[in-house]
């Protein structure tokens, strides 16, 4: 049974609208905004994106009313190449970006971790975060900056207590173990994540309008995974738990498709560019349940983003989802489709729908090995991917064993090839 502790919800998952609101939901929400406009500025921001439920036009006007990636502003030209590929443009070099980017590989990120008390603190701080963004840029020629922030960042500010054990990684309460799932109401997220919005802001201030800023959140499914078993690892007791008790999970997902697209329209109304979905178990799941936990709520998550008003483009990472991932190309929304080192170019560029941007995939530990295979793997990825628009990037994130000066090396491939 799914239950929560700031008010009773209705929920009928994925069907139009996620949620029907009963009449103290409305009294709530105005609660919030009380306590909203008392506070900072980005805040205000945070709510204005809130109160433009369901008044935006549908997504087919989503493309057309984003700005080009090569426009004028401020006298001049500013060329965003990602952007141009995410617009629909082949690109050559591919721009380049590195999933955490921002990580501990930077003897620099590792000074700057140890002035917070916890990991979490650390991406509710926005100085630090501001930082932790700015450092890779420094050292390399990269073409975007990424958010420093956490995909648990959600169910935390949805009430469950996250935490983060050293050298093991994050640890919930499991919802396994519990019979009746408590959880906040998911408009309440907002107003608990202002720190990060704020860093948001100060990021876009402070980085050359050339180089994009991604948002991001982590998918459904993956949030879910971490809430109902507690930990990472091996997936099989959420499995089990989405078979026994599906509607719990189900009303569960629905939650965090209202949470997360809440969040990510903060992010874009702050000065986000463009927004990536981090959906990074979607491996060993049936097609049955693929569908129903995958596909059914990022469909419902870009719906509800696109009504909140958020028209950044939006890159799916399905990471594991084998042969399904033309599924989730074509059946999602997604602008844009992250391919992981397991999944051929060529598979991935024959299963989305022609002219999708893509995105990968080099293996993160060929990056950690450097030498003439690796930089010979990067020149691969480059051609494995034309014609089609694309943008360079790992299959999965960057390891902390990876000596700095092979990113640098990386990049000099890439634009060499």
């Amino acid at each position: 049974m799914l239950a929560y502790s700031a008010q009773e919800l209705i929920l009928e998952p994925f069907a139009g609208l996620v949620f029907a609101m009963t009449p103290g939901q409305s009294t709530q929400l105005s609660g919030v905004q009380q306590r909203l406009e008392a506070r900072a500025p980005v805040e205000s921001l945070v709510l204005s994106v809130a109160q433009r439920l369901d008044r935006k036009s549908d997504a087919a006007k989503v493309a057309e009313a984003r700005p080009p990636g090569n426009r004028e502003e401020g006298g001049g030209m500013i060329d965003q190449a990602m952007i141009r590929v995410l617009d629909g443009e082949r690109v050559d070099p591919p721009p380049v970006w590195i999933m955490r980017q921002a990580g501990r590989y930077l003897p620099e990120y590792r000074e700057l971790r140890a002035r917070a008390k916890n990991f979490l603190t650390f991406c509710y701080s926005p100085a630090l975060a501001c930082e932790a963004v700015l450092q890779p840029l420094r050292r390399f020629d990269l073409d975007a900056a990424i958010l420093f922030s956490d995909i648990l960042v959600i169910p935390d500010a949805l009430g469950r207590k996250v935490r983060f054990v050293e050298g093991e990684g994050p640890r919930l309460d499991p919802l396994s173990k519990e019979e009746i799932w408590r959880l906040g109401a998911p408009e309440d997220v907002a107003a608990h994540l202002a720190p990060v919005y704020e860093t948001v802001e100060r990021l876009r201030a402070a980085l050359p309008r050339q180089t994009p800023l991604i948002g991001f959140a982590g998918g459904p499914w993956t949030v879910a995974t971490y809430m109902i078993q507690g930990e990472g690892g091996e997936k099989d007791r959420s499995r089990e738990v989405a078979y026994r008790r599906p509607g719990d999970v189900d009303s569960l997902l629905a939650v965090l498709v209202e949470a997360t697209a809440r969040h990510l329209a903060a992010q874009a109304a702050a000065g986000a560019d463009c927004l990536q979905i981090f959906e990074s178990w979607s491996e060993g799941l049936s097609e049955t349940l693929f569908e129903r936990l995958i596909i059914a709520p990022t469909r419902a998550l870009m719906t509800r983003l696109r009504a909140l008003g958020a028209i950044a483009p939006v890159i799916g990472f399905p990471r594991g989802a084998g042969a399904l991932i033309g599924r989730y190309a074509r059946e999602t929304g997604v602008t844009a489709l992250g391919v992981d080192t397991q999944t051929p170019a060529s598979f991935a560029r024959a299963e989305a729908p022609q002219g999708m941007p893509l995105q990968g995939n080099l293996d993160p530990q060929l990056l950690v090995c450097g030498g003439r295979s690796f930089e010979a793997g990067a020149r691969r990825v480059v051609e494995a991917f034309r014609p089609a628009p694309h943008i360079f990037n790992l299959g999965h994130g960057i390891t902390p064993q990876t000596p700095p000066e092979h990113v640098t090396a990386l990049l000099k491939a890439i634009r060499r090839a």
